[in-house]
């Protein structure tokens, strides 16, 4: 499947902390000729930094706190009320330190992305820069996917590789990683907006697209 979205995909970020990655997607959106746009940060957290990014950025902002909500399939009907009244297209991920729901996600499938801070399918979940030095892996790195009801599992988009390095710790580590997730996750955004992501036997093919140095498409193909 592909999702050809034009001419300028609407777009829903949702939040939890600090949003450096959102940072990183609205420097991009702002760029002449980007393909999307972020008309909605959504946060289920009062008062992070992140919404005062959005804000600064001129970007509707809005905090649904999971606390107020009974149970998590109502909180994902809020979110997704919340989108759906903007016009939202593709959802995007950026520090949502909170599960969602397989019926939140079956009705955003192919649509929304996830940048998750190892080389999937190593290490998902928590901790992963401490678990990869834990395991004394060479490389580290970032990936960005689909995101399906189970987690850190979808379709494998683009993924950067950092060395480890002998001194590192879990905080130096994440800072080199964190870096190349702000690179990838607005080139994945870049590609999804433009309709290059094709979903052939639940893999991801990405096509009639060069990627930046430093970066591994999945699976491309010239078309």
């Amino acid at each position: 499947m592909s999702h050809p979205i034009t001419p300028r995909a609407r777009v829903g970020v949702l939040i939890s902390g600090s949003g450096t990655n959102l940072q990183a997607l609205i420097d991009e959106a702002a760029a002449p000729g980007f393909p999307a746009e972020i008309v909605l940060v959504i946060s289920n957290r009062l008062g992070v930094r992140g919404l005062q990014r959005a804000s600064a950025a001129g970007i509707a902002t809005l905090v649904i706190n999971h606390q107020d909500f009974d149970d998590r399939a109502s909180f994902d009907a809020a979110l997704n009320e919340a989108l759906e009244s903007v016009g939202c297209q593709i959802v995007c991920l950026a520090g949502f330190m909170r599960i969602l729901t397989s019926g939140f996600i079956d009705g955003w499938a192919g649509r929304m992305l996830n940048v998750h801070p190892s080389l999937l399918p190593s290490f998902p979940g928590l901790h992963t820069h401490q678990r990869a030095l834990d395991a004394s892996a060479r490389v580290a790195g970032c990936t960005t996917h689909l995101v399906t009801p189970e987690v850190d599992s979808g379709p494998i988009l683009a993924q950067a590789v950092v060395p480890i390095l002998a001194d590192d710790t879990a905080d130096t580590l994440a800072a080199r990683v964190l870096k190349q997730e702000h690179r990838i996750y607005p080139q994945t955004l870049r590609l999804l907006a433009e309709g290059r992501i094709r979903i052939v036997d639940g893999r991801a093919v990405i096509h009639d697209q060069a990627p930046p140095d430093g970066v591994i498409l999945v699976n491309p193909t010239m078309e």
